[in-house]
């Protein structure tokens, strides 16, 4: 059997963490972070996550200011990062691209969608 994968979930609503976690718990290992902060803690640390959901709209250090810090540290940039928000703005969705996201997903989250986005960014 093969080692569960690790994702990493960001967003400072610990309710849509559960909901997050409802989804992906059966499929892989999960860590939370409530801030951007904080995320740039756990990802720093060996292992590093699999992947990354994280949350746009954050208080502080929101999910773009967190995903230039991911791509500018060596340790961290080859970690998929997966944005996930309410904003349905396409000029939001191609800031995020940008930056260096796989993947802008809107909430409320689709969770086969999710899992197949998901999937598909491990592959590599």
């Amino acid at each position: 059997m093969t080692e569960q994968r690790t994702i990493l979930i960001v967003d400072d609503a610990p309710a849509n963490i559960d909901l997050l976690k409802g989804i992906l718990r059966e499929h892989y290992k999960i860590k939370a972070a409530t801030s951007g902060e904080k995320a740039l803690q756990i990802a720093a640390k060996s292992p590093p996550p699999d992947l990354i959901v994280l949350d746009v709209m954050m208080p502080g250090m929101d999910g773009y200011a967190v995903c230039q810090q991911l791509q500018a540290n060596p340790a961290t940039v080859a970690i998929p990062i997966l944005f996930v928000t309410g904003q349905i703005d396409p000029a939001e969705t191609a800031k995020g691209l940008a930056l260096g996201a796989r993947a802008y997903i809107i909430k409320p989250i689709d969770p086969a969608q999710l899992l197949t986005i998901i999937a598909a960014n491990l592959l590599d």
